[in-house]
């Protein structure tokens, strides 16, 4: 099986094509992969595959690293439109994924435009545990050794995220208070995890945890909630730049519409999985 190694801003990924039949690797087989000492290492692990629509690209699955399904990832959404858009020669591309449909165009200066959907903010559909109201969850976190922080605004962009405005992101430990919020019982399906500081109306920038990978250079989906978070809260105007670990998105929520985001793609290289990924895939198969 091929495999096409990209990023977009960083947020890394391995893109496998199944069109025609090929079988769906499995979770054992993810893990092994997403290993970045004895695999090839990848923040989501996506596939392309056959669609039964004929008004559709593709079906866009994704991976995290852990194996566990992720519903979307703005980042992924790009690059295999890119990869959709150069193979039909054609300005647009629309793939289905679990979270729904996305449609994504080519923009000026060789940028990707997605199309990301409506947010979902009810405490329902993040989802939250109990009834919250979702500009400001009641919930407090912090280790001794960390900040306490309190309220996330929590925001559903075919992913749970959990957004907090911090003072300093650049220094925030996000490593310590990222997994203890995404695993937090108030969450329970798991969450990711933004940390943004506002620098003005148009402007943020942004540190993210995401659930089931850890800290990663960038999440278009984060930042989507992050814009989402920040409107409700009346920190942020709804076109603004969100400045992340890898380099900068441009996001908009479009007044009762979806989130539109921008930014570049990249590939990195092609290679084929080794016999020593397939191999340490079957042992685990074997042993649970």
């Amino acid at each position: 099986m091929r495999f096409r190694k990209m990023h977009g801003l960083g947020n890394d990924f391995v893109i496998v094509d199944l069109r025609g039949g090929v079988p769906r690797p499995d979770a054992a087989f993810v893990r092994a992969a997403g290993d970045r000492r004895r695999g090839i290492g990848f923040d989501q692990f996506i596939t392309i595959e056959d669609d039964p629509s004929p008004q559709l690209s593709a079906y866009m699955g994704i991976w995290n690293p852990d194996g566990s399904r992720s519903g979307a990832c703005g980042n992924a959404t790009r690059c295999v439109g890119h990869l959709l858009m150069a193979e039909g020669g054609t300005a647009e591309a629309r793939l289905r994924t679990d979270f729904g449909i996305l449609s994504c165009w080519q923009a000026a200066g060789g940028l990707i435009r997605v199309d990301m959907g409506r947010p979902k903010l009810d405490w329902r559909d993040i989802p939250v545990a109990e009834a919250s109201d979702t500009v400001r969850v009641d919930v407090k976190f912090g280790p001794i050794d960390a900040p306490v922080l309190w309220g996330p605004g929590a925001v559903n962009m075919g992913n749970p995220h959990a957004v907090f405005f911090v003072d300093d992101a650049e220094a925030f430990p996000v490593d310590k208070i990222g997994p203890m919020v995404e695993n937090h019982p108030m969450f329970p399906e798991r969450t990711n995890v933004e940390f943004c500081t506002v620098e003005g109306p148009n402007r943020m920038r942004m540190r993210v945890w995401e659930r089931g990978a850890g800290i990663t250079q960038a999440c278009g989906s984060g930042a989507c909630a992050a814009v989402v978070a920040g409107v409700r809260r009346g920190l942020v105007e709804r076109k603004c730049l969100v400045m992340l670990d890898g380099g900068p998105l441009g996001i908009e929520w479009i007044e009762d519409g979806p989130v539109m985001m921008t930014g570049p793609v990249a590939t990195s290289f092609e290679g084929d999985f080794g016999p020593d990924i397939l191999a340490r895939a079957e042992k685990e198969r074997k042993a649970g």
